[in-house]
């Protein structure tokens, strides 16, 4: 597994040098009910504030930022950077910059973080490096989504399930909701605990 953080930039440098969609997320079905899943996740229908690492091409990006006052998406390589801002120009709130995680977290509160095919590029202290970040970071009312590929990846150790396990370990929050099947899985971590059901109803009341 790459674990210095000079060798994982190249690693995605490369990629995007190749191609401007290199797992070709744009069009794929499971990519494209990947993202609706991860969207359907979430337990509020918009957020304040969001941070989006590892944005890639800024698909998952373009449909986060309608739901969102403010958009923090970052990425390691930097043809991502520009692929992504050119695919969220008509969202003046989304900001999109070069970030090597965990070195760098952005500043300020964030009422949503997601964590999309980000784990298994990195190894356990820079995983908890990161779960460091979202605790010192999330809003009281906050939720982190994290979705990934549950099948071996080529040249990296780790699956989604291994890297989900080690999050649910680690994190100091409550597991809202679990999904998983043969390709994927989606956990979501918030500390009101409500269902989106019951967390209408409380609104409607007042």
């Amino acid at each position: 597994m790459i674990t210095d953080n000079k060798n994982t930039k190249q690693y995605f440098d490369d990629l995007y040098r190749g191609s401007d969609d290199p797992w070709k997320i744009r069009n794929r079905w499971y990519e494209r009910r990947k993202r609706t899943l991860t969207l359907a996740s979430l337990p509020h229908e918009r957020y304040g504030r969001v941070f989006e690492p590892a944005c890639g091409n800024g698909e998952l990006t373009a449909q986060l930022a309608p739901r969102c006052e403010e958009l923090v998406a970052t990425d390691v390589a930097e043809d991502a950077v520009a692929l992504t801002r050119r695919r969220v120009a008509e969202f003046p709130h989304v900001k999109v910059q070069q970030m090597v995680l965990p070195d760098s977290w952005p500043g300020g509160t964030f009422d949503l973080v997601v964590l999309s095919e980000i784990g298994y590029y990195l190894d356990e202290p820079q995983l908890w490096h990161i779960v460091e970040h979202i605790h010192q970071s999330l809003s009281r009312d906050g939720a982190v989504v994290a979705c990934h590929w549950r099948r071996p990846i080529e040249g990296w150790t780790q699956n989604g399930d291994e890297v989900h396990a080690k999050l649910r370990g680690r994190m100091s929050l409550p597991l809202l909701c679990h999904y998983w099947d043969d390709d994927l899985v989606l956990d979501v971590w918030t500390p009101d605990k409500q269902s989106v059901h019951d967390r209408e109803a409380l609104r409607s009341v007042f």
